[in-house]
């Protein structure tokens, strides 16, 4: 009888290293909480981007992102706990609002289509993965690395205005809009000395910590440089609470609280984009099973993850969510640590919706300034962009691939930002192809691939 807890402890630790199975709580919940200090702010803010894009109410501000972290909260879990064996990867993976949506969202609310014509675009988009999903295998090979690793780097690119943007305040944070009609401080309006000092401090505690601290400092180094810059906005008193004393400690979702409208130029633009993520997720998949489990994915646990990273979008924007994608940063804990037990991935969504249901939590993110999102974000931008340049390199840089990089990346950024270029065109035109660069870069990359004849190895 002696001998039983020490059996039982291994056994339970060893748990740990496996999918099923029963670890120490006291474990679970710090490696859970592990990941949630890694993706909680790539969560919400593409939240609060696209919210003052679109020029939200405080109110909807909230909503916005309480819907974005339940609903990253539910596709978590569904991938996790696969229906019926089918629907959902089984795999420990965390999802989450993706950066890489945002390029293309901001279109849409540049547009005027606001929240309800992204929700359309997510349900079309949506209904693309859960296609690729379906067939897989033969889609698969129009997106080699090269092309994903393209379009990655594109989008990268095309978010540093906007970190640029945020850094300086906010392009429409105007002395008026600030001082004459809000009646708030000085040190907010668009370009500030201010502005600049914070974002400054903000990214040079994020590199600091990233660079030369270690564990949890390490790991939640663009958490704690937020923080560190939200503290010095605070002395200068940039730091607005008047919408978190009225924002309730609990509610839930609202079904079709922004509504749905279908613009065919948004849908086949986040369409596009979804066939690319489809793509990208198998990767985090692989990168998942090879660094926790030993082994590569089976076509079973590849289809159910994208048909359901494609339902569990189309489900999100009912209930007002943003789009929703594996998070890169989870998997390389999963390769570090080697800890795949769903357990400890399922208390990290249930952190995510205890979060999600309480408004409260969501205004005080309101709070944060935009110069703090920026000095934290542009890192994560840069990342993006070399994280395409890494695929790109995977591959050889011969004549045909570098033209294929170089040739898409150009057109698709160049004209995006050239606002005026196609003015002549047809408004839907000017909507799909001008606005964000992911869609051109995307038909570009795939169609060059395609034609232009592949180089022969040297015997």
């Amino acid at each position: 009888m002696d001998e039983k807890p020490p059996r039982k402890t291994a056994s339970s630790q060893e748990a740990l290293f496996r999918l099923d199975g029963r670890p120490p709580a006291g474990t679970a919940i710090s490696l859970a909480l592990q990941h949630l200090v890694a993706m909680i702010v790539g969560c919400v803010t593409p939240a609060i981007i696209i919210a003052n894009a679109v020029g939200l109410s405080a109110g909807d501000q909230v909503f916005l992102i309480q819907a974005s972290l339940i609903m990253s909260a539910v596709s978590t879990l569904l991938q996790l706990y696969p229906i019926a064996g089918r629907f959902g990867s089984g795999l420990p993976v965390i999802m989450g609002v993706s950066f890489a949506y945002v390029p293309s969202m901001q279109a849409v609310a540049s547009s005027g289509g606001g929240i309800a014509a992204i929700a359309g675009a997510m349900m079309v988009g949506g209904l693309v993965a859960v296609l690729v999903g379906l067939f897989v295998k033969q889609i698969r090979v129009l997106f080699p690395p090269v092309i994903t690793g393209t379009v990655v780097f594109t989008i990268g690119l095309s978010l540093y205005p906007t970190a640029i943007n945020y850094m300086a305040g906010g392009a429409s944070n105007t002395y008026a809009q600030i001082v004459e009609l809000g009646g708030m401080t000085e040190a907010l309006v668009y370009g500030s000395w201010q502005n600049w000092l914070i974002a400054g401090l903000t990214l040079a505690a994020v590199v600091a910590l990233n660079y030369f601290g270690k564990g949890i400092c390490k790991l939640a180094s663009i958490l704690l440089g937020m923080a560190g810059g939200y503290l010095v906005a605070l002395l200068f008193g940039m730091v607005e609470f008047s919408n978190v004393a009225g924002a309730a400690w609990f509610a839930l979702p609202q079904f079709l609280h922004f509504g749905v409208t279908f613009e065919p130029a948004s849908c086949i633009a986040l369409g596009l984009l979804f066939a690319i993520n489809s793509i990208q997720a198998i990767g985090d998949f692989t990168a998942t099973t090879v660094g926790g489990l030993g082994r590569e994915p089976t076509t079973r646990e590849l289809q159910g993850g994208i048909v359901c990273y494609g339902a569990a979008n189309m489900l999100a924007a009912l209930f007002g969510g943003l789009p929703t994608a594996t998070y890169s940063q989870n998997v390389g804990i999963v390769a570090t640590n080697r800890v795949v037990n769903r357990t400890v991935f399922a208390i990290t969504g249930a952190f995510l919706l205890l979060a999600g249901i309480s408004p409260k939590f969501a205004a005080i993110l309101t709070t944060i300034p935009q110069c703090v999102l920026g000095g934290a974000t542009v890192t994560v931008f840069s990342t993006i962009a070399m994280t395409g340049m890494k695929l790109i390199a995977s591959e050889k840089l011969n004549a045909r691939n570098t033209t294929i990089v170089g040739l898409s990346a150009a057109l698709g950024v160049g004209i995006s930002q050239s606002s005026a270029a196609l003015s002549q065109f047809p408004e839907e035109v000017a909507m799909i192809f001008g606005k964000s660069p992911v869609v051109i870069a995307t038909i570009m990359a795939v169609l060059l691939n395609l034609v232009l004849p592949r180089e022969k190895d040297p015997a």
